[in-house]
């Protein structure tokens, strides 16, 4: 059999694949599943992931694996495996103190020597054992935690992730978690949201108890091919909801 009859072959079997619409719901329950240990750090967390009607979860590269042309805008020479890329996301001060969520992106080691190299940045910036990925699964693949840091405490680490491939963000695509800003206190309601979106969302509304609302600009962060975003609710208000506005 030649190269052009195999190829005649697949045309005709695709010809015969019927491609229907997107089982929307069992795709998001999917996307939960995957996302669950990005949240595990954050006790009490809310996750909500959210899409356009009929799209489905697709993939782009990763800083790092080889394919930065596919939008991560991280240039191959630029790469560094134990200094993380880092984006303020938001900040402020509340009740008397500053806060803010910084994000840091950290390459894809190449062998098991920069695993090691990488581990122990990672230790130095102040990422705890409960939050550091293993060992054996870092080789080609890229981490991200999104962090606060409140009044003069230690930074504490709100999500991550280590995976070979970012998901894909279009449309009115949203992920995000609603948690307390501090664990201790009386406030303890879930007013602090960090979210990420598309690269073509210019504006998120959040809505708190009592229905109140804030509105907020996704930022791009170095290393990430997403926006992200963050908001504050009032003291006590929990969040209710999150969208896209545009």
């Amino acid at each position: 059999m030649t190269q052009t009859d195999i190829a005649l072959l697949l045309a005709d079997a695709a010809d015969e694949v019927e491609i229907g619409t997107a089982p929307v719901q069992a795709v998001m329950r999917g996307g939960r599943r995957r996302r669950a240990r990005r949240w595990a750090v954050a006790a009490a967390t809310t996750m909500v992931l959210a899409g356009s009607t009929g799209a489905t979860l697709a993939v782009t590269g990763l800083p790092g694996d080889g394919r930065q042309d596919r939008g991560t805008g991280v240039a191959a020479e630029a790469r560094h495996v134990d200094r993380p890329h880092l984006t303020q996301l938001a900040g402020g001060t509340d009740q008397g103190r500053r806060w803010r969520v910084e994000l840091s992106v950290w390459d894809a080691p190449r062998d098991k020597a920069e695993v090691a190299r990488q581990l122990e940045a990672m230790r130095r910036y102040g990422i705890g054992a409960d939050a550091l990925p293993e060992r054996s699964h870092l080789v080609g693949r890229t981490s991200h935690f999104a962090s606060l840091y409140y009044g003069d405490r230690a930074g504490r680490v709100l999500l991550f992730d280590t995976a070979d491939e970012w998901d894909r963000m279009t449309g009115k695509d949203m992920e995000f978690g609603a948690l307390p800003l501090t664990k201790a206190g009386a406030d303890r309601a879930d007013r602090l949201v960090v979210g990420q979106v598309a690269t073509t969302v210019r504006q998120v509304e959040c809505t708190w108890e009592g229905g109140t609302s804030s509105v907020v600009r996704p930022r791009a962060a170095a290393g990430s091919p997403v926006k992200w975003f963050v908001c504050l609710g009032p003291a006590g208000k929990a969040n209710q909801s999150a969208r896209v506005m545009d």
